[in-house]
């Protein structure tokens, strides 16, 4: 079913969908006069989420902003859900070496590329708990959780699809929504991904180059241009990169998989010797059996300057 559009589908589930935003609203409210309790911290606690489901660019954000405060001198720490993980009792603490079929993708990237302390639980604030205990962190950046109203939070960051915004603007299961678009108005900031709307941050990714996931070999941009390349996505909106891969001019075969999707050796064997190009994201769970056929395309997230300074000033 397209969550974009309002076909047949969408309408005949909006029964549910009205039952899901009521739940939504009556729970949000439940934490709002302490009928269910707020755990608070004593460090600040920054959330990077969304209010749609599918993948928006929150992880390279996250990079991005603990790789700005470490520069600060600020002890930072990151928690997740880890979706895909194998985990699924108490908190586990990610380092470079965890087995990404226990910690997920997208706990095991953050620590191989940001260098900090990482802790998984379903319970995002028992994570941060554990996390300032067994790490003596002093800033907290939660990768999701927007909705996940047990963790108390001093800075709400929304990152939006530039292109889907927010789809058919119907809620869960007939649409994208989690929350009412009307939430954008209560959070910190609103971060665009590839579009441009006045009162939100534009977040550009800029493209560095392709790396040998074997090898650790660099190649530039165009490098594949003009070849046959298989693309590899098992993200929330593979769509994106491919468009990405077109764009340097290569010829593709795309093959989509399920978003966290752990691949298996046998997933990635194909007939032909083409290049297999992947994410980032795709790369962490190919490490053990990839061969010289596999690359990945680095991204780096760039944010204005006026951002880091509303968000220090806020904090």
């Amino acid at each position: 079913m397209d969550l974009n559009t309002r076909g047949i589908i969408n309408y005949l589930l909006l029964p549910i969908s009205g039952m899901f935003y009521l739940v939504s609203v009556v729970r949000k409210w439940l934490y709002r006069v302490n009928f269910f309790k707020v755990k608070k911290f004593k460090c600040p606690v920054i959330v990077v989420g969304n209010i749609t489901v599918g993948g928006t660019g929150k992880t390279p954000i996250v990079i991005l902003l603990a790789q700005y405060f470490k520069q600060q001198g600020k002890q930072v720490g990151v928690v997740l859900r880890g979706y895909g993980g194998m985990h699924h009792k108490g908190s586990l603490l990610v380092s470079k070496n965890t087995n990404v079929y226990l910690s997920g993708d997208e706990p095991l990237l953050i620590a191989l590329q940001a260098d900090l302390p990482v802790m998984v639980n379903r319970n995002r604030a028992q994570a941060v708990e554990d996390l300032i205990n067994q790490c003596q962190v002093n800033l907290i950046i939660s990768d999701d959780g927007l909705q996940h109203y047990k963790m108390d939070r001093d800075i709400e960051i929304v990152v939006i699809d530039g292109t889907r915004r927010f789809g058919n603007e119907f809620f869960l299961p007939s649409g994208p929504l989690r929350e009412s678009i009307d939430r954008l108005k209560s959070v910190d900031f609103v971060i665009n991904n590839n579009g441009f709307r006045a009162g939100e941050f534009n977040i550009k990714l800029i493209l560095k180059i392709f790396v040998n996931v074997k090898t650790g070999e660099e190649k530039p941009l165009d490098y594949f241009n003009g070849e046959y390349c298989h693309g590899v996505a098992g993200i929330g909106y593979p769509q994106r990169f491919f468009d990405t891969l077109i764009r340097l001019g290569i010829n593709l075969k795309p093959h989509i998989f399920a978003d966290h999707y752990m691949y298996q050796q046998s997933d990635l064997v194909f007939e032909d010797n083409y290049p297999i190009l992947m994410t980032a994201k795709d790369c962490v769970k190919c490490i053990q059996f990839a061969n010289n056929q596999m690359w990945y395309l680095q991204v780096e997230a760039n944010l204005s300057d006026n951002f880091f300074k509303e968000l220090e000033a806020k904090l």
